[in-house]
């Protein structure tokens, strides 16, 4: 079967944006509820800990997905999702075995699952009533350690971004808040990691850009998926941000309103907070971590990190939507 660039291209994307669905909204939807109940739900350790276990498959899943996605058999998408996760980097050796470590360079997943994809593409059946034997060696020798050569690099590409992002510190804090706010913005709905630069360079703040898309999108998403951009990650989105570039400018106008309104309030965070913004509540909780909670504390987090934020999405969509009509709610179709 044929297939064009562009849906071979979507697949990849959308395969990858399940994943991070099935493996990342879970621990976004718990983690901060969990802990905040460990002191009545003592059982809320182990939904952390299978939460934060779930996070490290996100290359397997999303592997597992692409496949599912280019109509793959069983034995194909095995392989393609193995390979994954070989070249995620997720998998460290050690002494005692093999641990699994944080969720992997997702950049560095996309690339190894679309080796993989070619591979068991063109080994097809060739290999008659061998194939079975022979295709998951292949995809995962040849897949999997292109993306184990490419890893480093693909690294220190992340790296730099990192340090470029990081030097902006040195400007206007109001700038400075703006210009971080449109770029995590972009991260966060893009293959880069924002935890991972931001956890890299030790970056903390707030990012925005997640009420926009569900706004936006929300007469053509259900319920479940709608919340899910903001409760989870709008990373779902990567796929349709990536085929529509222009659907990045409203995000990156919200968001450099909210960063530079949060940097005249002095928003702290952490670089959790910084590259996960709303999900899972991390932002809100770790900048009333940096604040003496009180009535106002609470006021301040609730209008910057909920009230204008939707305020901006629904402003977003009125321009974008309505007006202007220059983005169309089905660009933010989420096909589940």
């Amino acid at each position: 079967m044929t297939i064009s660039k562009k849906d071979f291209t979507l697949n990849i994307l959308n395969g990858i944006s399940l994943g991070v669905v099935v493996t990342l909204v879970p621990a976004a939807l718990t983690g901060q509820l969990m802990k905040a109940l460990l002191g009545v739900f003592p059982l809320g350790a182990a939904v952390i800990s299978m939460t934060n276990f779930t996070m490290s498959l996100l290359a397997a899943v999303s592997g597992f997905c692409v496949g599912h996605l280019f109509k793959f058999n069983m034995i194909q998408t095995s392989a393609v999702a193995a390979a994954a996760m070989i070249g995620a980097g997720v998998i460290k050796q050690t002494t005692q075995g093999f641990v699994l470590s944080g969720t992997g360079d997702v950049i560095n997943t996309a690339l190894t699952i679309t080796v993989a994809v070619l591979v068991a593409q063109f080994i097809g059946n060739k290999f008659k009533n061998y194939t079975v034997l022979l295709l998951p060696l292949l995809v995962i020798v040849i897949a999997g350690g292109i993306g184990l050569t490419t890893l480093p690099f693909i690294k220190m590409v992340t790296t730099f971004i990192g340090m470029a992002i990081k030097n902006l510190v040195t400007l206007q804090p109001i700038l400075m808040g703006a210009l971080m706010g449109m770029i995590f913005a972009v991260l966060i709905v893009s293959p880069i990691s924002s935890v991972g630069i931001a956890t890299a360079v030790g970056l903390s703040g707030i990012a925005a850009g997640s009420f926009t898309l569900a706004i936006m999108g929300s007469s053509v998403n259900s319920l479940g998926t709608t919340l899910a951009h903001f409760v989870g990650t709008p990373k779902i989105q990567m796929a349709n941000m990536l085929e529509k570039p222009f659907l990045f400018i409203p995000v990156m106008i919200n968001a450099a309103v909210l960063g530079a309104i949060g940097a005249i309030f002095n928003i702290q965070g952490t670089a959790m907070s910084a590259g996960f913004g709303f999900s899972g509540l991390i932002g809100p909780m770790a900048a009333l971590g940096a604040m003496k909670v009180d009535g106002a504390a609470l006021v301040l987090v609730t209008i910057l990190f909920l009230i204008l934020p939707i305020l901006l999405g629904f402003l977003a969509k009125y321009v974008f939507v309505k007006k202007t009509k220059r983005i169309v709610p089905k660009d933010l179709l989420i096909q589940v």
